[in-house]
């Protein structure tokens, strides 16, 4: 028989044996420790090939604001006084010609082709993703066949074309191929996407006496809003970019894009202005950048969800 003062219930008169560490617990630090080593070196490496991408931005940004005589065999990233004449400058003007005139050019390039693209490639998209008719088939592979010829083999016999046609100079070359659905690419990314929409709404849709244009216009295009702004970033960003169309049909410096009014740096002597060369490059950015950060989340959307199946 036990005795009153020394009670062995726990919590009266003798403290509770120790408990050691749980097993779950234990067993996560223990897998921490392991993937630490490998986590950091991941890290690391991913730091080096950062720091390897960004360099080439850091240096352009570091170079608009040196000297011209500065910036060619300078190892500096960024100079010990920095300048903004390279900015200031751009006001002037080159050849006679404000800066303004470069962008309004390229902006005209960039809308007019964006809506042309968005225009009809939909309209043929949804003619082979919605509508049956003979030859079908055989029509969209030879679209997709078009993808395979180099621009360069096209160039020539466009060129003779467009001159004949007495259009050299203008905008028209560079615009009427982007209305007639000749970006097979894009053709190809919303017809992919459409096949993806129940048909169910278009029987729907038929049964309330809606023909084909309203299905388009009320019903495909409001759901292929990823598939079109996917095509309108691409579409911007390339033409905006673009340099080999604008100098090969364009021959005033009036018209020139921002592409050739960076050319217009170096004169004929073969003497370069470097830093405005550069400055008027990092300008030229902030409306693709402005664009795409504003419809990036739709970027992400149309290509998340434009599946590749036939």
């Amino acid at each position: 028989m036990s005795s009153p003062g020394l009670s062995t219930s726990p919590g009266r008169g003798t403290p509770p044996p120790a408990t050691d560490v749980p097993p779950a617990r234990s067993t996560r630090a223990g897998a921490l420790r392991r993937r630490l080593p490998g986590s950091l070196a991941w890290h690391i490496g991913s730091l080096a090939i950062l720091t390897v991408l960004l360099y080439p931005v850091v240096w352009v940004i570091g170079g608009s604001f040196k000297d011209s005589e500065d910036i060619v065999g300078s190892l500096d990233l960024f100079p010990a006084d920095p300048i903004t004449a390279n900015y200031t400058s751009l006001a002037d003007g080159i050849a006679d010609i404000q800066i303004s005139t470069f962008f309004f050019n390229s902006l005209f390039l960039a809308v007019g082709s964006v809506i042309g693209i968005l225009v009809s490639c939909s309209l043929t998209a949804y003619a082979f993703a919605k509508i049956r008719f003979t030859g079908r088939n055989l029509l969209f592979t030879l679209m997709i066949g078009t993808l395979l010829l180099p621009y360069h083999v096209l160039l020539i016999p466009q060129y003779v074309l467009f001159r004949n046609m007495d259009m050299i100079n203008t905008y028209t070359p560079l615009l009427l191929g982007k209305y007639l659905a000749t970006e097979a690419f894009f053709v190809f990314l919303m017809v992919q996407f459409m096949r993806n929409l129940p048909r169910e709404l278009d029987e729907a849709a038929r049964l309330d006496g809606c023909g084909h244009p309203r299905i388009y216009w009320s019903i495909v295009l409001p759901l292929c809003r990823p598939a079109l702004i996917t095509s309108a970033i691409f579409t911007f960003i390339n033409v905006w970019n673009d340099f080999m169309g604008p100098l090969i049909y364009l021959n005033e410096p009036g018209k020139y894009t921002v592409s050739l009014g960076l050319k217009m740096f170096v004169d004929q002597e073969g003497i370069a202005n470097y830093g405005g060369m550069i400055a008027m490059s990092l300008v030229a950015l902030l409306p693709v950048l402005a664009f795409f950060l504003a419809f990036q989340r739709y970027l992400i959307d149309g290509m998340a969800t434009s599946g590749l199946k036939g």
